[in-house]
C-alpha cells in the first residue's frame, strides 16, 4: 500500500502528460502530490522533512511551469531536491556532527554508528548523482525524453534501496523467538 502511495503523484503525471500535455501533467502532479500528503498525513498523523520539502518545491516548480508556460521549472524541480538533499545531509555530518539518516530511522533500525555514517555517505553520494543525471536530461533532451526518464528512471532509485538493504542485512540482529511462558 505505501508503495502505490508513493508512486501515485509519478504515475499520473506520466498518465496525464501522454493523454494531454506537459502542463495537465504538471497540474495533475500538483494536485496528486497535495492529495499524497493529504493521505499520508491521514495515516501517520505527521508529514516527515522530507515530504514537506517535496511538497513545496512540486507546488513551487509546478506554479512556475503553469504562470510562466515554461516546462523547464517542472524538470528542474528533481535536480534542486536531490541537490538541496545531498547538501543537507553532507552540512549536517561535516558541520553539524549530526547524521540526519540515524535521526530519522534510528528508532527503526539498530546500527552501529560507522554504518549509519557510511549509509549517509552513500546517501549524499547517490542524491549528486540523481540531481547531476536529471540536470543533463532536463537540459539535453526534449521534454518527451524527460519524462520517459522520469518514469524509467526509477529504476536508480530500486536499485540503490535494494543494494542499501543487502549491505545493512548484515548488522540487523534477528529477532529473538518469544519463549512461551509456563501456564
Amino acid at each position: 500500500m505505501k508503495i502505490l502511495i508513493d508512486f501515485f503523484p509519478i504515475l499520473l503525471f506520466f498518465g496525464s502528460y501522454k493523454l494531454y500535455d506537459i502542463y495537465v501533467g504538471t497540474a495533475v502532479l500538483m494536485g496528486a502530490t497535495l492529495a499524497q500528503m493529504a493521505l499520508i498525513y491521514g495515516i501517520d498523523r505527521k508529514l516527515q522533512a522530507m515530504h514537506k520539502v517535496t511538497l513545496v518545491l512540486v507546488l513551487i516548480f509546478g506554479s512556475l511551469t503553469l504562470v510562466l508556460h515554461d516546462d523547464r521549472f517542472i524538470k528542474w524541480k528533481p535536480t534542486v531536491l536531490y541537490g538541496a538533499m545531498a547538501i543537507a545531509l553532507a552540512i549536517a555530518v561535516w558541520v553539524y556532527q549530526k547524521n540526519f539518516l540515524k535521526m530519522l530511522l534510528g528508532s527503526q533500525l539498530e546500527l552501529p554508528d560507522r554504518v549509519w555514517m557510511r549509509l549517509n555517505l552513500v546517501w549524499v553520494a547517490y542524491s549528486v548523482f540523481m540531481a547531476l543525471i536529471n540536470a543533463y536530461v532536463a537540459a539535453y533532451y526534449s521534454t518527451e525524453d524527460w519524462v520517459n526518464f522520469k518514469l524509467w528512471g526509477y529504476a536508480f532509485p530500486l536499485v540503490f534501496i535494494i543494494g542499501q538493504g543487502f549491505y545493512i542485512a548484515r548488522y540487523i540482529k534477528p529477532d529473538e523467538p518469544k519463549t512461551p511462558s509456563p501456564p
